[in-house]
């Protein structure tokens, strides 16, 4: 139940509320320009107050440094929560705002709620992206007010341990000494789901009714989750945008990525106990060049992932959900129409788009998994007339690590619960002529409402904002009721989005007006058929 009304205090736009992890005061989150958050749907707004910085786990450092979360210990007194925490530190790569600290104490969370009522609301608990290494869940584009507001939700983001300090699992190269822990990263996440199923009631949240979400790799935390036996009940649907599923891999290459890290670093594996007290600016700095050393030798491949370890993570997701192992809770799942556009125009590649580091992923794919047959792989790549163009190389690339993955999830969740699949398709007249289109992550603000949370963006400088604020506001309707029923039906008047099945296949799609079309991805599906194609 919310705190009673005496444990609440109300102070000049203040909030106290008493959750078992402490007393913690929230202030009145009132964005610029809206007056009384003002929206068109100025009926279901509220006003909403923001926690931010909340501790949910001891800091990990010294002893606690690559090892489980411990959980945070109860406080006395009110904690103010006016400013955000401290973010993981992390290489260059991700605009994060000059104002966000970056510390190893970094495990905090941060909650937007209206104020606690006697009815409990539904929970929304957002992962951030930033391939296991960038990114932080107090980014302006996470804030969870608009959300809150417009959904009469309460919205929770946090911080989790990125690049070396939460996806290297150097157990596979200290000898077994159990001084080090692997996927680290997805236990802070585990652990921040925890807090939310045993204080977020307080907050008028229902611990009954959490939605898990995320993007890029906080979409590969969402469905690698699902198959995490530990998570079982700390969610009850998920939605997973842009999830690069396959990027999972086995303890052999986790051992390989040790050890080029410690090479990077000029540390023997016999010595590997002295991470523990390196300066944490190094091993971030670290981090960068381990994603550069590894994107440009293995190209479709991630430095830094969850890694199947037999213990919190004991299969590979995809072949987990294929063989009805993942948590049967409803799903949406989806990509967007252009994701590898952006890969171009960054210094580090992240996903291959030349045609010769294509040719070089599907060599590595083929040398990784010796049963794979090379007329195979010859016989997916001719169904791409324009390889060895530029644009072919796109088209493979984003097939292979977003796309046929959530085909390959939804196929296989399809046949246990329920599930939606979608593909997002608008662009504003600036990103299609950049060439950007509908590309990585530009779906974000949409869910948010956050247009504009980056400084200096384009994205409309040659016009389109009130079309896509319109897109938004179906889209962010939908992801609401989702939260709230279990499924995705929108407003009034929304295009019927019929659930995925291996029948009728219908997709979403989302562009100036939903469309739900039926079997968007045959030529795809034909082309690299159910089989797996990734690196074990």
């Amino acid at each position: 139940m919310p705190a009673s009304p005496d444990r609440e205090t109300w102070n000049r736009g203040s909030l106290v509320v008493a959750p078992p992890c402490g007393a913690v005061r929230g202030h009145s989150d009132r964005r610029a320009g809206e007056p009384d958050v003002g929206h068109a749907r100025a009926d279901r707004i509220r006003e909403v107050f923001a926690w931010r910085g909340i501790p949910f786990a001891e800091p990990p450092v010294g002893a606690l440094r690559f090892r489980a979360p411990v959980p945070a210990r109860r406080w006395s007194g009110v904690r103010d929560c006016a400013e955000f925490g401290p973010v993981c530190p992390q290489a260059e790569g991700m605009p994060i705002e000059a104002e966000l600290v970056r510390d190893e104490d970094c495990l905090n969370l941060n909650v937007w709620a209206p104020r606690p009522e006697q009815t409990l609301r539904p929970v929304l608990v957002w992962v951030h992206g930033g391939a296991y290494f960038l990114g932080a869940g107090s980014q302006g584009v996470y804030q969870g007010h608009r959300l809150a507001a417009e959904g009469d939700t309460v919205v929770v983001t946090f911080n989790y341990r990125l690049g070396v300090l939460g996806f290297v699992s150097l157990d596979s190269v200290s000898g077994g000494a159990g001084t080090f822990e692997s996927n680290v990263g997805l236990r802070d996440q585990l652990a921040a789901l925890e807090w939310v199923r045993e204080n977020i009631s307080a907050f008028g949240g229902d611990p009954n009714n959490v939605t898990l979400f995320g993007e890029s790799s906080g979409g590969g935390a969402v469905t690698t989750l699902m198959t995490v036996p530990h998570a079982a009940g700390l969610f009850h649907r998920a939605i997973a945008q842009s999830s690069p599923t396959t990027s999972v891999y086995g303890m052999q290459r986790a051992s390989s990525v040790a050890g080029r890290l410690l090479r990077l670093l000029d540390v023997s594996a016999e010595r590997a106990e002295t991470l523990r007290t390196m300066p944490v600016a190094e091993l971030a700095e670290a981090s960068g060049r381990l994603s550069a050393e590894v994107s440009g030798s293995d190209p479709g491949t991630l430095a830094m992932a969850p890694v199947v370890d037999g213990e919190l993570v004991p299969r590979y997701p995809v072949a987990a959900f294929q063989k009805g192992l993942a948590h049967r809770v409803p799903l949406i799942i989806g990509t967007n129409r252009d994701e590898a556009s952006i890969s171009r125009l960054l210094r580090v590649q992240m996903m291959p788009v030349t045609p010769q580091s294509v040719y070089q992923m599907l060599a590595g794919v083929l040398a990784a998994n010796p049963d794979v047959a090379p007329e195979r792989v010859a016989a997916i790549m001719s169904g791409y007339r324009e390889l060895p163009r530029t644009r072919g190389a796109v088209a493979v690339s984003q097939d292979a690590a977003f796309r046929m993955p959530a085909v390959w999830i939804a196929e296989a969740h399809s046949r246990r619960a329920p599930t939606w699949l979608y593909r997002f398709d608008h662009a504003s007249p600036m990103l299609r002529a950049a060439r950007v289109g509908a590309g990585h992550a530009t779906e974000v603000p949409y869910v948010f409402g956050t247009f504009g949370a980056m400084r200096r963006d384009p994205t409309f400088a040659l016009g389109g904002r009130r079309t896509a604020e319109r897109v938004a506001d179906r889209m962010r309707a939908r992801w609401l009721t989702f939260a709230r029923t279990g499924r995705p039906d929108g407003e009034d008047g929304a295009e019927p989005w019929a659930g995925y099945d291996e029948r009728g296949r219908r997709t979403l799609v989302i562009d100036r007006r939903d469309e739900v079309v039926v079997d968007p991805d045959r030529r795809a599906r034909s082309l690299w058929g159910c089989r797996v194609l990734g690196f074990p």
